[in-house]
C-alpha cells in the first residue's frame, strides 16, 4: 500500500475508529469469538461461510501501523509489517519469535527460500530493500533503490529476482535475489499496487489509478501486455490460481474482478465488502478470499470451474482487518487488527490530517480456519 493509499486508508480507519469507539470494544470482540459450545449449525454457518471461523486471537501488542502480511509455512512464521520494523510471530503458538528493525516505512516482505533470504520493502527516502537471513532474521544488507516509496515486494522463482513496486513514481525495480544487485527499472504507466508471479517468467500487477492490470516479462524487464479491469475501480489486492491461470483482484468499488491473463480480459466480477486491501487464493480448497477492513468481513469465493465462481459468503472479522495471508499447508488465514482511538477533533502540527491512533497494547493477530 503506497503512501497515497495510506492516507486514504487512515481516513477509512478514522471512520472505523468512530464506530468501534461508540459501539465499545467489548461488542467488537464478542462478534469475533468462535461459536460457543452448543451453538446450532445454522447459526454457525451464517457467520462462517465454508466453515471458516476464528480459532485464535493472539494479542501481540507493539508499536506501528501495519500493511502486508507474509506466511512462511515451512518455518511456521508470520511476518507482519509494522512501520519501522517487521514483527515475526510463530503461527503455532502466536508468540513473537523475532523482529527485523531499523526501517522507516515498511510495506511488504518477500521470501526466497532457495537462497535462505528474505526481503523487506522500506519506503523511506531514499527507499531501500532490507535483505535478511530467514533462519536468524539478522540483516544481511540494506540496498538503496531510487523508488520514492517502495511498496509491494514479491519474489519471482522463474527469474530468481525480487521485484518491488512504487506507486509514487509508477515503476517497478528488479533485484537479483542471490546477490542483491539492482538490475533495472520498469516503467509501468500507472500507480502499482499488489503483484503476483506465475512461476513461468511473468508478473501481473494492479495499476490502481488506471484500473488496469499489466503483464511484466521478468527476464527482459518489459511490460508486455495491459488490459482494463472495468467495471472494477481502484484495484488493490491481487492473488492468482497459478494452475488454472486466473487472477483475483480486490477493487474499491466492492467487487472482485476475476481475469484471464492470457486472454487479457475480465471474465466476471463478484461482490465483496468495503475496504479491501488484500486477496488470497488457496489451491488446496479452490477458494479465493478478500479481506475487507472497512466492512469487517472476509469474502469467500469458490472456484467452481475456471469460468464459474460462487460467493460462499462473508466471514465476520474485525473492522481494520484489511490485509491477510494464507498458510497453504494448514489452509489457515491470518489477519491483524487493533482498536482505534476516535479521530482527533482538531488538527495539530504533528497530526494535521487528524489521523486516528491505535489504542496501546491492542494490536492482535486473528487466525481463521475451517
Amino acid at each position: 500500500m503506497r503512501d497515497k493509499r495510506l492516507k486514504g486508508r487512515l481516513l477509512e480507519w478514522a471512520a472505523v475508529a468512530t464506530v468501534i469507539f461508540v459501539a465499545g470494544t467489548a461488542a467488537a470482540f464478542a462478534k469475533n469469538r468462535p461459536p460457543a459450545p452448543g451453538t446450532s449449525a445454522s447459526a454457525q454457518s451464517a457467520d462462517a461461510p465454508a466453515g471458516y471461523h476464528l480459532v485464535n486471537t493472539y494479542k501481540v501488542g507493539g508499536e506501528g501501523f501495519w500493511d502486508y502480511l507474509t506466511v512462511d509455512s515451512d518455518a511456521h512464521r508470520l511476518y507482519i509489517s509494522r512501520g519501522t520494523h517487521v514483527m515475526v510471530v510463530d503461527t503455532d503458538s502466536g508468540k513473537i519469535v523475532g523482529d527485523i528493525p531499523n526501517a522507516k516505512r515498511v510495506h511488504g516482505i518477500a521470501l526466497a527460500p532457495e537462497f535462505g533470504r528474505g526481503f523487506v520493502s522500506n519506503g523511506s527516502e531514499p527507499s531501500s530493500v532490507i535483505i535478511f537471513d530467514m533462519k536468524t532474521l539478522k540483516t544481511i544488507e540494506v540496498v538503496k533503490i531510487t523508488a520514492k516509496d517502495a511498496d509491494c515486494i514479491i519474489y519471482d522463482p522463474a527469474s530468481k529476482r525480487i521485484f518491488t513496486f512504487s506507486g509514487d513514481d509508477n515503476s517497478a525495480y528488479a533485484m537479483d535475489a542471490a546477490t542483491g544487485k539492482v538490475l533495472g527499472t520498469i516503467a509501468l504507466g500507472g500507480g502499482p499496487e499488489f503483484a503476483v508471479a506465475d512461476g513461468r517468467g511473468h508478473i501481473y500487477n494492479n495499476l490502481e489509478d488506471k484500473s488496469e492490470q499489466v503483464e511484466i516479462d521478468t527476464k527482459t524487464l518489459k511490460v508486455t501486455n495491459r488490459w482494463s479491469l472495468a467495471p472494477c475501480e481502484g484495484p488493490s489486492g491481487l492473488a492468482m490460481d497459478v494452475e488454472h491461470r486466473r487472477l483475483f483482484a480486490g477493487c474499491h468499488n466492492e467487487k472482485m474482478a476475476i481475469t484471464d491473463p492470457d486472454a487479457h480480459k475480465v471474465l466476471t466480477t463478484v461482490p465483496i465488502g468495503a475496504g479491501v486491501d488484500a486477496n488470497g487464493f488457496d489451491p488446496g480448497t479452490q477458494l479465493a478470499f478478500s479481506s475487507n477492513g472497512q466492512a469487517g468481513t472476509l469474502t469467500v469465493v469458490h472456484e467452481d470451474s475456471p469460468d464459474k465462481y460462487t460467493v460462499v459468503g462473508n466471514v465476520k472479522t474485525e473492522q481494520s482487518a484489511r490485509t491477510m495471508a494464507i498458510d497453504p499447508k494448514t489452509h489457515h488465514i491470518f489477519e491483524v487488527s487493533a482498536n482505534m482511538n476516535p479521530r482527533p477533533a482538531v488538527p495539530t502540527p504533528e497530526n494535521p490530517r487528524r489521523f486516528p491512533t491505535m489504542v496501546p497494547g491492542t494490536f492482535r493477530v486473528l487466525e481463521y480456519a475451517q
